[in-house]
């Protein structure tokens, strides 16, 4: 199993697709990866030679943030949002929608299950 960056990738997976299990990293971003590292896409990360991965993990490297920094990088700008009291910060903090959408109807992802009425005991 080969580790970049900290992540132990998929051995069955072509590399193309096994470099996406990186945080930070998506299709193209993997297809501009191995290009510059030479690698060919189609190769399956179980047939890689040593210095194919060493070769990868440089160029990822050179390239910038990837893993931990990058979730670091992103969880700092949320707090600071927060922090400063703007309404994206205030939209985090509630856990609502912060993109604009509607929550009169849809948002279940972000504001969970409905929470539903509460029957009242009857006094007579």
């Amino acid at each position: 199993m080969a580790r970049i960056a900290g992540v132990d990738l998929p051995r069955t997976k072509r590399i193309e697709t096994g470099l996406t299990y990186i945080y930070g990293i998506g299709d193209h971003r993997a297809g501009v990866i191995l290009k510059e590292a030479g690698v060919d896409p189609d190769v399956r990360i179980k047939d890689l030679s040593e210095d194919e991965v060493r070769k990868i993990s440089r160029v990822i490297e050179e390239q910038g943030r990837v893993e931990g920094d990058l979730r670091k990088e992103v969880t700092m700008n949320i707090k600071r949002l927060m922090e400063i009291g703007c309404y994206r910060g205030l939209r985090h903090r509630r856990n609502l929608p912060v993109r604009g959408q509607r929550t009169h109807t849809n948002a279940r992802t972000r504001k969970g299950p409905r929470k539903g009425a509460v029957a009242r005991k009857k006094i007579s």
